[in-house]
C-alpha cells in the first residue's frame, strides 16, 4: 500500500524524522504500519498525533484518506478532523467542510465542536449564527454548548445576545451547571454588566477557582477596584480552592490601581505562602503594584530577583520608572534590555517614548525611532501615535506631522495624538481641520480628543465654534463632559474678555468646578486685570489645593501688574506662612547630545564668561528693537536691581548659550520647568527676529513657537 506521506518526493517536499519533533517521528512510523488497511481507530491515531505537529499538509492527507476509506460518516473521525483544520490557522476550510456535509453526520458534539472553533477565531456572529442553525435542525444544546458559545456572545459586546441565551439556559436546566455559570460570569462582566454577573455569582451554588476568578477579572477590567479586592477576601474566607496566580496578579493589579499599598502586602504573603511568588505572572504584578504604590525600591529588588526575565518583567520596569516620574531611568532600562538580547515590544517602545516625550529628549526619541523602523514595528498605531507626541512634544511638529501621514489605518488614538500636537504647539486652526477630517472618516472622537479641540477653539478665540462643539460631546456622541472640558470652556470665555460670563458658566454647572476650572478663570483675570474677581476666585483655589504655589504666584503677579505693590508683598508672605515654596525655576537645552541645565543666576556652565558676555549683546540688541523690562517679574529683588536680574532668568541664559552653541540658523529648543515669564517671553520674541532664528520655548503650561518677532500664543498663556 502507497505511504500517505512518501519520505522520497520532490525535494523541496523531503521530510526526514531529523526534521520533525517526536511526534512527527512517530506519525511516519505509524505510516508504516502498511500491513494492514488503515482501521478507523489507525486513522484517529493519526489525528491525534498530527494535532501537536499542526501540520497542515499531514491533515489533508488524513482527509484523503478518510474520503478513500469512506470514513467521514463516523462522528468521532468527523469531529477530529474539523478541530484539525482549525487548530492548524484554517477555520475556514472546517467551516467548508462542515457546510458540506450532510445533516445526518454531525451530532451535538460536531455542533459544540465547531462553535468553540468559531469563538476561539473571534468570529462570534458566525458562531451564534452556527448555534442558531443548530437549533433549527432540532439539536439541543448541551452544557458544553452553552459554555462555547457564552464567550462569543461576550466577544460581541451586546449584552442582549447574552441574555437571550441566559433565558435558554434556565429552559434546558443548565443554570446549575458550575461551568456554564462561570462563563455567564464571564459573558457579563465582558459586556461591562457586573450587577448581573454578581447576580449569577451569588445563585450558584457551586463555585470553582475559575467562577471566583471570574468576578475578581470582571471587576478589575470595569475598574471597580475595591469589589475585585472584596470577592479575593471572600475566596480566601469562603473557598476550599487556594487561590492561584491568576488570583493574585489580577487583585495585585486592582491594589495597584487604588493605591492600595497595604493590601497589596498581604496579597505578596498569601502569593509567598501558596508558593506563588516564583511565577514570572505574580511577581510582575508584584513589582508592578510596588511601582504605582510608590515603592519603587520594593520592585527593584524584587526585579534584581528574577533570574531569566523577559519583556513584560522589563516592561513592568519602565512602566514602574515612568509612573514615578524617573523618565532617565526608564530610559536606560530599555537599552540595558537591549543590551541583554531581549527585544522590545509593543508596550516596550511605547513606555520609552513617553519617558522621551517627558524629557523632551529629542536625540534619544530619535535613536529609539531607528530601533522601531529595523524592528518592523513602524506600522503598529499605538507606537506611531506615540512617536507622534514624543516628535510634538521635543517641538518638532514637523516630524510628528510626517509620522501621522505614514500611518496608513489611523485610529481614534492616533488622530487625538496629531490633534493634541497641533493644539500644544498653538495650531488652532489647523486642530480644527483634523478634527473634522477626522469625523468626515467616520472615526468617533473619545475625552481627550474634546479636551484638545476645544483648547483649540479658546487659543483661536473661536468662541461660537467652542460651544458647538461642547454640545456635541452630549448630543451627537453621547459623551458627558468632564472637567477638563468645563476648564476649557472657561478658558474659552476668559481668553474672549467674558469673564462675568465665565464664572456664571463655572457655577451654572452640573458637576462640582474643581481647582483646573477656577484655575482657567484666575488666569484670565490676571490677563485682563480683573483684579477683584482674581481675588475671589483665588481665596477658592486657596481652599481646593492650599499647597499649589502657582496661584499664589498668579494673584501675586496680577496685583504687581496693576501697581498694588503692598499686596504682592502680603501675597508672597501668605506663601511663606502657609509653608509654601515655589518650585526653583530651571531651563535645560541639549547640545551635541549632552542636556545643559540652567537656574537663575547660574555660573557652574565652562563657559559661563562668554554666556553673560553673550546676554550683554542681546540686552542692547533688544532694547534698541523698543524692548522694555517687565520688573513686576524680577521677584524678591532689591528696587534698583529688578532689571539686572531679569537678564539672569535661566532661560535667557539658556538662550545665550543656544545662540553661541548651535550652528547658525538651526532652531533652539528651550525646556523649563514652570510658566515662562512675560519679561522672558517678550526678550525671546524680539531675539527670533534679530537673529532669524526659530526659537521654541516648552514650559510647564504649552509650547512656545517663536519665530519673526512674534510666539504662536498670541502673547496669552
Amino acid at each position: 500500500m502507497k505511504l500517505l506521506f512518501p519520505l522520497k518526493s520532490h525535494k523541496s517536499d523531503t521530510l526526514t524524522t531529523s526534521q520533525f519533533p517526536s511526534t512527527s517521528t512517530l506519525l511516519i512510523k505509524l505510516l508504516h504500519q502498511t500491513s494492514s488497511p488503515h482501521t478507523p481507530t489507525h486513522l484517529n491515531n493519526l489525528l491525534n498525533t498530527t494535532l501537536h505537529t499542526k501540520n497542515l499538509k499531514h491533515v489533508i492527507q488524513i482527509h484523503a484518506q478518510l474520503i478513500t476509506n469512506n470514513y467521514t460518516c463516523l462522528p468521532f473521525l468527523f469531529n477530529n478532523l474539523l478541530n484539525l483544520y482549525a487548530k492548524c490557522g484554517h477555520i475556514n476550510q472546517s467551516l467548508h467542510l462542515f457546510s458540506n456535509t450532510h445533516h445526518g453526520f454531525k451530532n451535538i458534539f460536531t455542533w459544540t465542536s465547531l462553535i468553540t472553533q468559531l469563538s476561539h477565531f473571534n468570529k462570534p456572529f458566525k458562531a451564534l449564527t452556527f448555534f442558531n442553525n443548530m437549533r433549527c435542525t432540532g439539536i439541543f444544546p448541551n452544557h458544553f454548548t452553552f459554555s462555547a458559545i457564552l464567550p462569543a456572545c461576550a466577544h460581541t459586546m451586546i449584552v442582549t445576545h447574552g441574555e437571550q441565551m441566559h433565558c435558554l439556559i434556565w429552559k434546558h436546566g443548565f443554570k446549575t451547571d458550575v461551568f456554564v455559570g462561570t462563563a455567564l460570569v464571564d459573558m457579563y462582566a465582558k459586556c461591562d454588566d457586573m450587577s448581573s454577573a454578581e447576580r449569577v455569582f451569588d445563585e450558584m451554588l457551586e463555585r470553582s477557582l475559575i467562577s471566583w476568578n471570574s468576578m475578581i477579572v470582571g471587576f478589575l477590567q470595569n475598574k471597580f477596584y475595591d469589589r475585585a479586592v472584596g470577592v479575593f477576601r471572600g475566596l480566601l474566607r469562603e473557598s476550599s480552592d487556594s487561590p492561584d496566580q491568576v488570583s493574585c496578579s489580577s487583585v495585585l493589579s486592582a491594589c495597584a490601581n487604588m493605591g492600595g499599598l497595604e493590601f497589596g502586602r498581604q496579597v505578596h504573603g498569601v502569593a509567598v505562602k501558596h508558593g506563588l511568588v516564583t511565577l514570572a505572572y505574580v511577581k510582575n504584578s508584584l513589582m508592578d503594584m510596588y511601582c504605582k504604590c510608590g515603592l519603587f525600591s520594593d520592585a527593584v529588588e524584587l526585579f534584581q530577583t528574577i533570574g531569566d526575565s523577559n519583556v513584560v518583567t522589563w516592561n513592568v520596569m519602565i512602566v514602574g520608572c515612568v509612573c514615578n516620574d524617573n523618565f532617565e531611568e526608564a530610559c536606560n532600562y530599555f537599552w540595558v534590555m537591549r543590551r541583554k538580547g531581549i527585544s522590545p515590544d509593543e508596550a516596550s517602545y511605547s513606555s520609552v517614548l513617553h519617558a522621551s516625550a517627558s524629557l523632551a529628549a529629542l536625540d534619544q526619541g530619535t535613536l529609539i525611532h531607528d530601533q522601531i523602523i529595523k524592528s518592523g514595528f513602524i506600522k503598529n498605531e499605538c507606537i506611531a501615535s506615540s512617536l507622534v507626541t514624543m516628535y510634538a512634544k521635543c517641538g518638532c511638529l514637523g516630524d510628528a506631522s510626517r509620522v501621522f501621514e505614514e500611518i496608513e489605518d489611523r485610529n481614534v488614538v492616533c488622530w487625538t495624538a496629531m490633534i493634541a500636537a497641533c493644539q500644544q504647539h498653538g495650531c488652532a486652526n489647523q486642530v480644527i481641520e483634523l478634527f473634522e477630517e477626522m469625523l468626515g472618516e467616520g472615526v468617533k472622537p473619545d475625552y481627550i480628543t474634546f479636551v484638545s479641540v476645544l483648547s483649540a477653539c479658546s487659543y483661536a478665540g473661536r468662541v461660537e465654534d467652542g460651544f458647538v462643539y461642547f454640545d456635541s460631546m452630549a448630543k451627537v456622541h453621547g459623551m458627558n463632559p468632564g472637567p477638563e472640558h468645563y476648564a476649557c470652556m472657561a478658558d474659552l470665555l476668559g481668553r474672549a474678555g467674558r469673564l462675568d460670563e465665565a464664572k456664571r458658566f463655572i457655577e451654572s454647572m452640573p458637576i462640582k468646578p474643581d481647582s483646573s476650572v477656577w484655575g482657567a478663570l484666575l488666569g484670565a483675570c490676571g490677563n485682563y486685570g480683573n483684579v477683584k474677581m482674581g481675588r475671589e476666585v483665588a481665596e477658592i483655589l486657596f481652599e481646593l489645593e492650599p499647597e499649589n504655589p502657582g496661584n499664589y504666584v498668579l494673584l501675586s503677579n496680577m496685583y504687581a501688574r496693576n501697581g498694588m505693590l503692598k499686596e504682592a508683598d502680603e501675597v508672597r508672605r501668605m506663601m511663606r506662612v502657609n509653608g509654601v515654596r515655589k518650585e526653583p525655576g530651571c531651563s535645560w537645552i541639549d547640545v551635541k547630545n549632552t542636556t545643559f541645565v540652567f537656574t537663575v543666576h547660574d555660573r557652574s556652565h565652562p563657559r559661563t564668561d562668554e554666556i553673560y558676555g553673550m546676554l550683554t549683546k542681546l540686552e542692547e540688541l533688544v532694547k534698541k528693537k523698543g524692548y522694555e523690562p517687565e520688573t513686576q517679574f524680577a521677584v524678591n529683588s532689591v528696587e534698583g536691581y529688578k532689571e539686572h536680574n531679569l537678564w539672569h532668568h535661566s532661560e535667557k541664559l539658556a538662550l545665550a548659550f543656544g545662540l553661541l552653541a548651535l550652528p547658525v540658523g538651526a532652531p533652539i529648543r528651550i525646556n523649563k520647568n514652570l510658566r515662562s515669564c512675560g519679561d522672558c517671553h517678550t526678550v525671546m520674541k524680539l531675539a527670533s527676529e534679530i537673529f532669524e532664528r526659530e526659537i521654541i520655548v516648552r514650559d510647564i503650561n504649552r509650547f512656545h513657537r517663536f519665530t519673526n518677532g512674534l510666539c504662536s500664543c498670541g502673547d496669552y498663556w
